[in-house]
């Protein structure tokens, strides 16, 4: 079996954290990512757009959810140039307004997914998975998409036992 690719998009900076705004060094779905890649030893990409978001978390949601209205799909920084070497992707991301954020399916459109395990998991404040999970059947033609694992952003750092429970479940 190849190793695994951990593919995500995390906001740094401020961020909703239990009922308030808190300033965050490294955000939530990274820290998430880390501990997928630590206990599989798999590959990290991070998912990345040319336009930076507000810094304000407030303007940052409306941006997110203009994006979500119109379809729209944020040009990124960089792909990979090919996902042949990995059977398994872990897709990673925020719950934003009840789904991934667009610069994620930018990132999942480009590719021919064809075959692959996608095992989604997602930070939030109490909006758990949303529709990702679907959004995802949809983009990820083909693909075998797996039941998601839902994070409280606020403990993603204190969750490693219950991400290595569901990874190791599934892998």
């Amino acid at each position: 079996m190849s190793k695994p690719l951990i593919v995500y998009y995390s906001r740094k900076g401020e961020n909703y954290w239990n009922g308030s705004i808190k300033n965050l060094e490294k955000g939530n779905t990274e820290i998430v990512a880390e501990m997928i890649a630590d206990i599989t030893g798999g590959d990290l990409f991070e998912v990345d757009t040319v336009k930076t978001y507000a810094a304000d978390y407030y303007e940052c949601i409306d941006d997110a959810k203009a994006e979500l209205r119109e379809g729209a799909r944020p040009e990124l920084k960089a792909y990979m140039d090919s996902l042949d070497a990995y059977d398994t992707i872990f897709v990673g991301f925020p719950n934003w307004w009840g789904t991934m954020p667009m610069a994620m399916f930018t990132f999942l459109e480009r590719y021919d997914l064809s075959g692959k395990r996608i095992l989604p998991f997602c930070t939030n404040e109490g909006s758990g998975m949303g529709k990702s999970e679907s959004d995802l059947k949809k983009i990820c033609k083909d693909a075998k998409v797996e039941r998601g694992l839902s994070i409280h952003g606020a403990e993603a750092a204190g969750s490693r036992s219950k991400v290595e429970s569901w990874v190791k479940k599934l892998i």
